[in-house]
């Protein structure tokens, strides 16, 4: 979504506010979407199954049409129209094209049109950074980035806003000088030391929090790489036949996902082990647990612990509002 900022005065009834990328920007704040997310999951929302449909792209993958929506009863609902087309890659283009609309759960009437690419980007990052606080060891130190896109990049300026002991960040990519751009990047935004690592293995073993936003269809972490204490974050691998890590590296995690139920289903770090008995549905906890107490998170420092964000529809629900309510103002 590109254009105006905002379609309208907030205090205008007959206005719908558009929220473009750079609104979103303006607006999101690190903490204050981290507690939103936290309070959300805590409180939980109506949030139906939600739609995927495959769209044929010939000559290339193909596309998929995803429709999230979900609702505070007497509050605010909210749903998100987006689009994954893996070719765009090869176009220089984004894969994830995203609207959402946030509206009145009393009247139904619309309350803002905002960017659903800028939206889910942040709030993904949020959302591992909010699973991280009850996953990750508090003296974690050493964050790795294994990815170099738009996701990426937030998930590591969230991680460094929210956690204050990170000392140095390293960045991974199959494009190493999209690694190095990014590594400069993060450097001069943060004040950390970031750069590129040039061995993924390595940059594995040396790493607290190992934190994964690629397309990979095929494991690029594996479980024999992981030292005690650590934390992996497991962001892409939205379809069943899609890994970011290897069996042996969700065997001998402790599993958790934002939604447990999508994860299952959808998930192919999760739905591949399943299939082959190497972990049960039950060893699996989520945010709902971890955000409402039922689950006290990590044991202690030698546990390795695994999140898998799949996306929900709540957390672009709690976000929009978020950002709804800070444009008011």
């Amino acid at each position: 979504m590109t254009g105006q900022t905002e379609g309208g005065e907030l205090g205008d009834p007959a206005a719908v506010p558009i929220l473009d990328a750079a609104a979103v920007r303006r607006l999101a704040d690190a903490n204050l979407m981290v507690e939103a997310l936290r309070h959300a999951f805590a409180q939980g929302c109506v949030m139906p199954v939600r739609h995927h449909h495959r769209i044929a792209v010939p000559g290339e993958a193909d596309g998929t049409l995803l429709l999230m929506p979900a609702w505070q009863e007497g509050a605010q609902a909210g749903v998100k129209i987006a689009t994954v087309f893996p070719g765009n890659a090869g176009r220089g283009e984004p894969a994830v094209n995203a609207t959402y609309l946030l509206f009145d759960a009393k009247t139904g009437r619309p309350r803002a049109l905002i960017d659903g690419d800028e939206l889910t980007a942040q709030r993904t990052a949020a959302t591992s950074v909010l699973a991280a606080s009850y996953l990750a060891r508090s003296n974690s130190e050493q964050l790795l980035i294994v990815g170099s896109g738009r996701i990426a990049r937030y998930t590591a300026l969230c991680y460094a806003r929210m956690r204050p002991q990170l000392r140095r960040i390293a960045v991974w990519s199959r494009q190493p000088d999209h690694a190095a751009r990014l590594a400069r990047d993060l450097g001069a935004q943060t004040g950390l030391s970031v750069e590129g690592a040039p061995e993924l293995e390595a940059a594995v073993k040396a790493a607290d929090i190992i934190s994964c936003a690629t397309l990979a269809r095929t494991p690029l972490v594996f479980g024999t790489w992981l030292r005690p204490g650590t934390h992996l974050d497991l962001i892409g691998g939205f379809t069943p036949d899609m890994r970011e890590a290897d069996d042996t590296a969700v065997a001998k995690a402790s599993l958790f996902a934002d939604t447990k139920e999508a994860a299952i289903a959808e998930a192919g770090d999760f739905v591949q082990p399943l299939r082959q008995r190497l972990i049960a549905e039950d060893a699996i906890s989520d945010l709902f647990a971890l955000c409402s107490g039922r689950h006290r998170g990590r044991r202690d420092g030698l546990e390795i612990t695994l999140f898998k964000s799949v996306g929900a529809a709540l957390e672009d629900l709690a976000v929009a509002e978020l950002l709804w309510r800070h444009a008011g103002r």
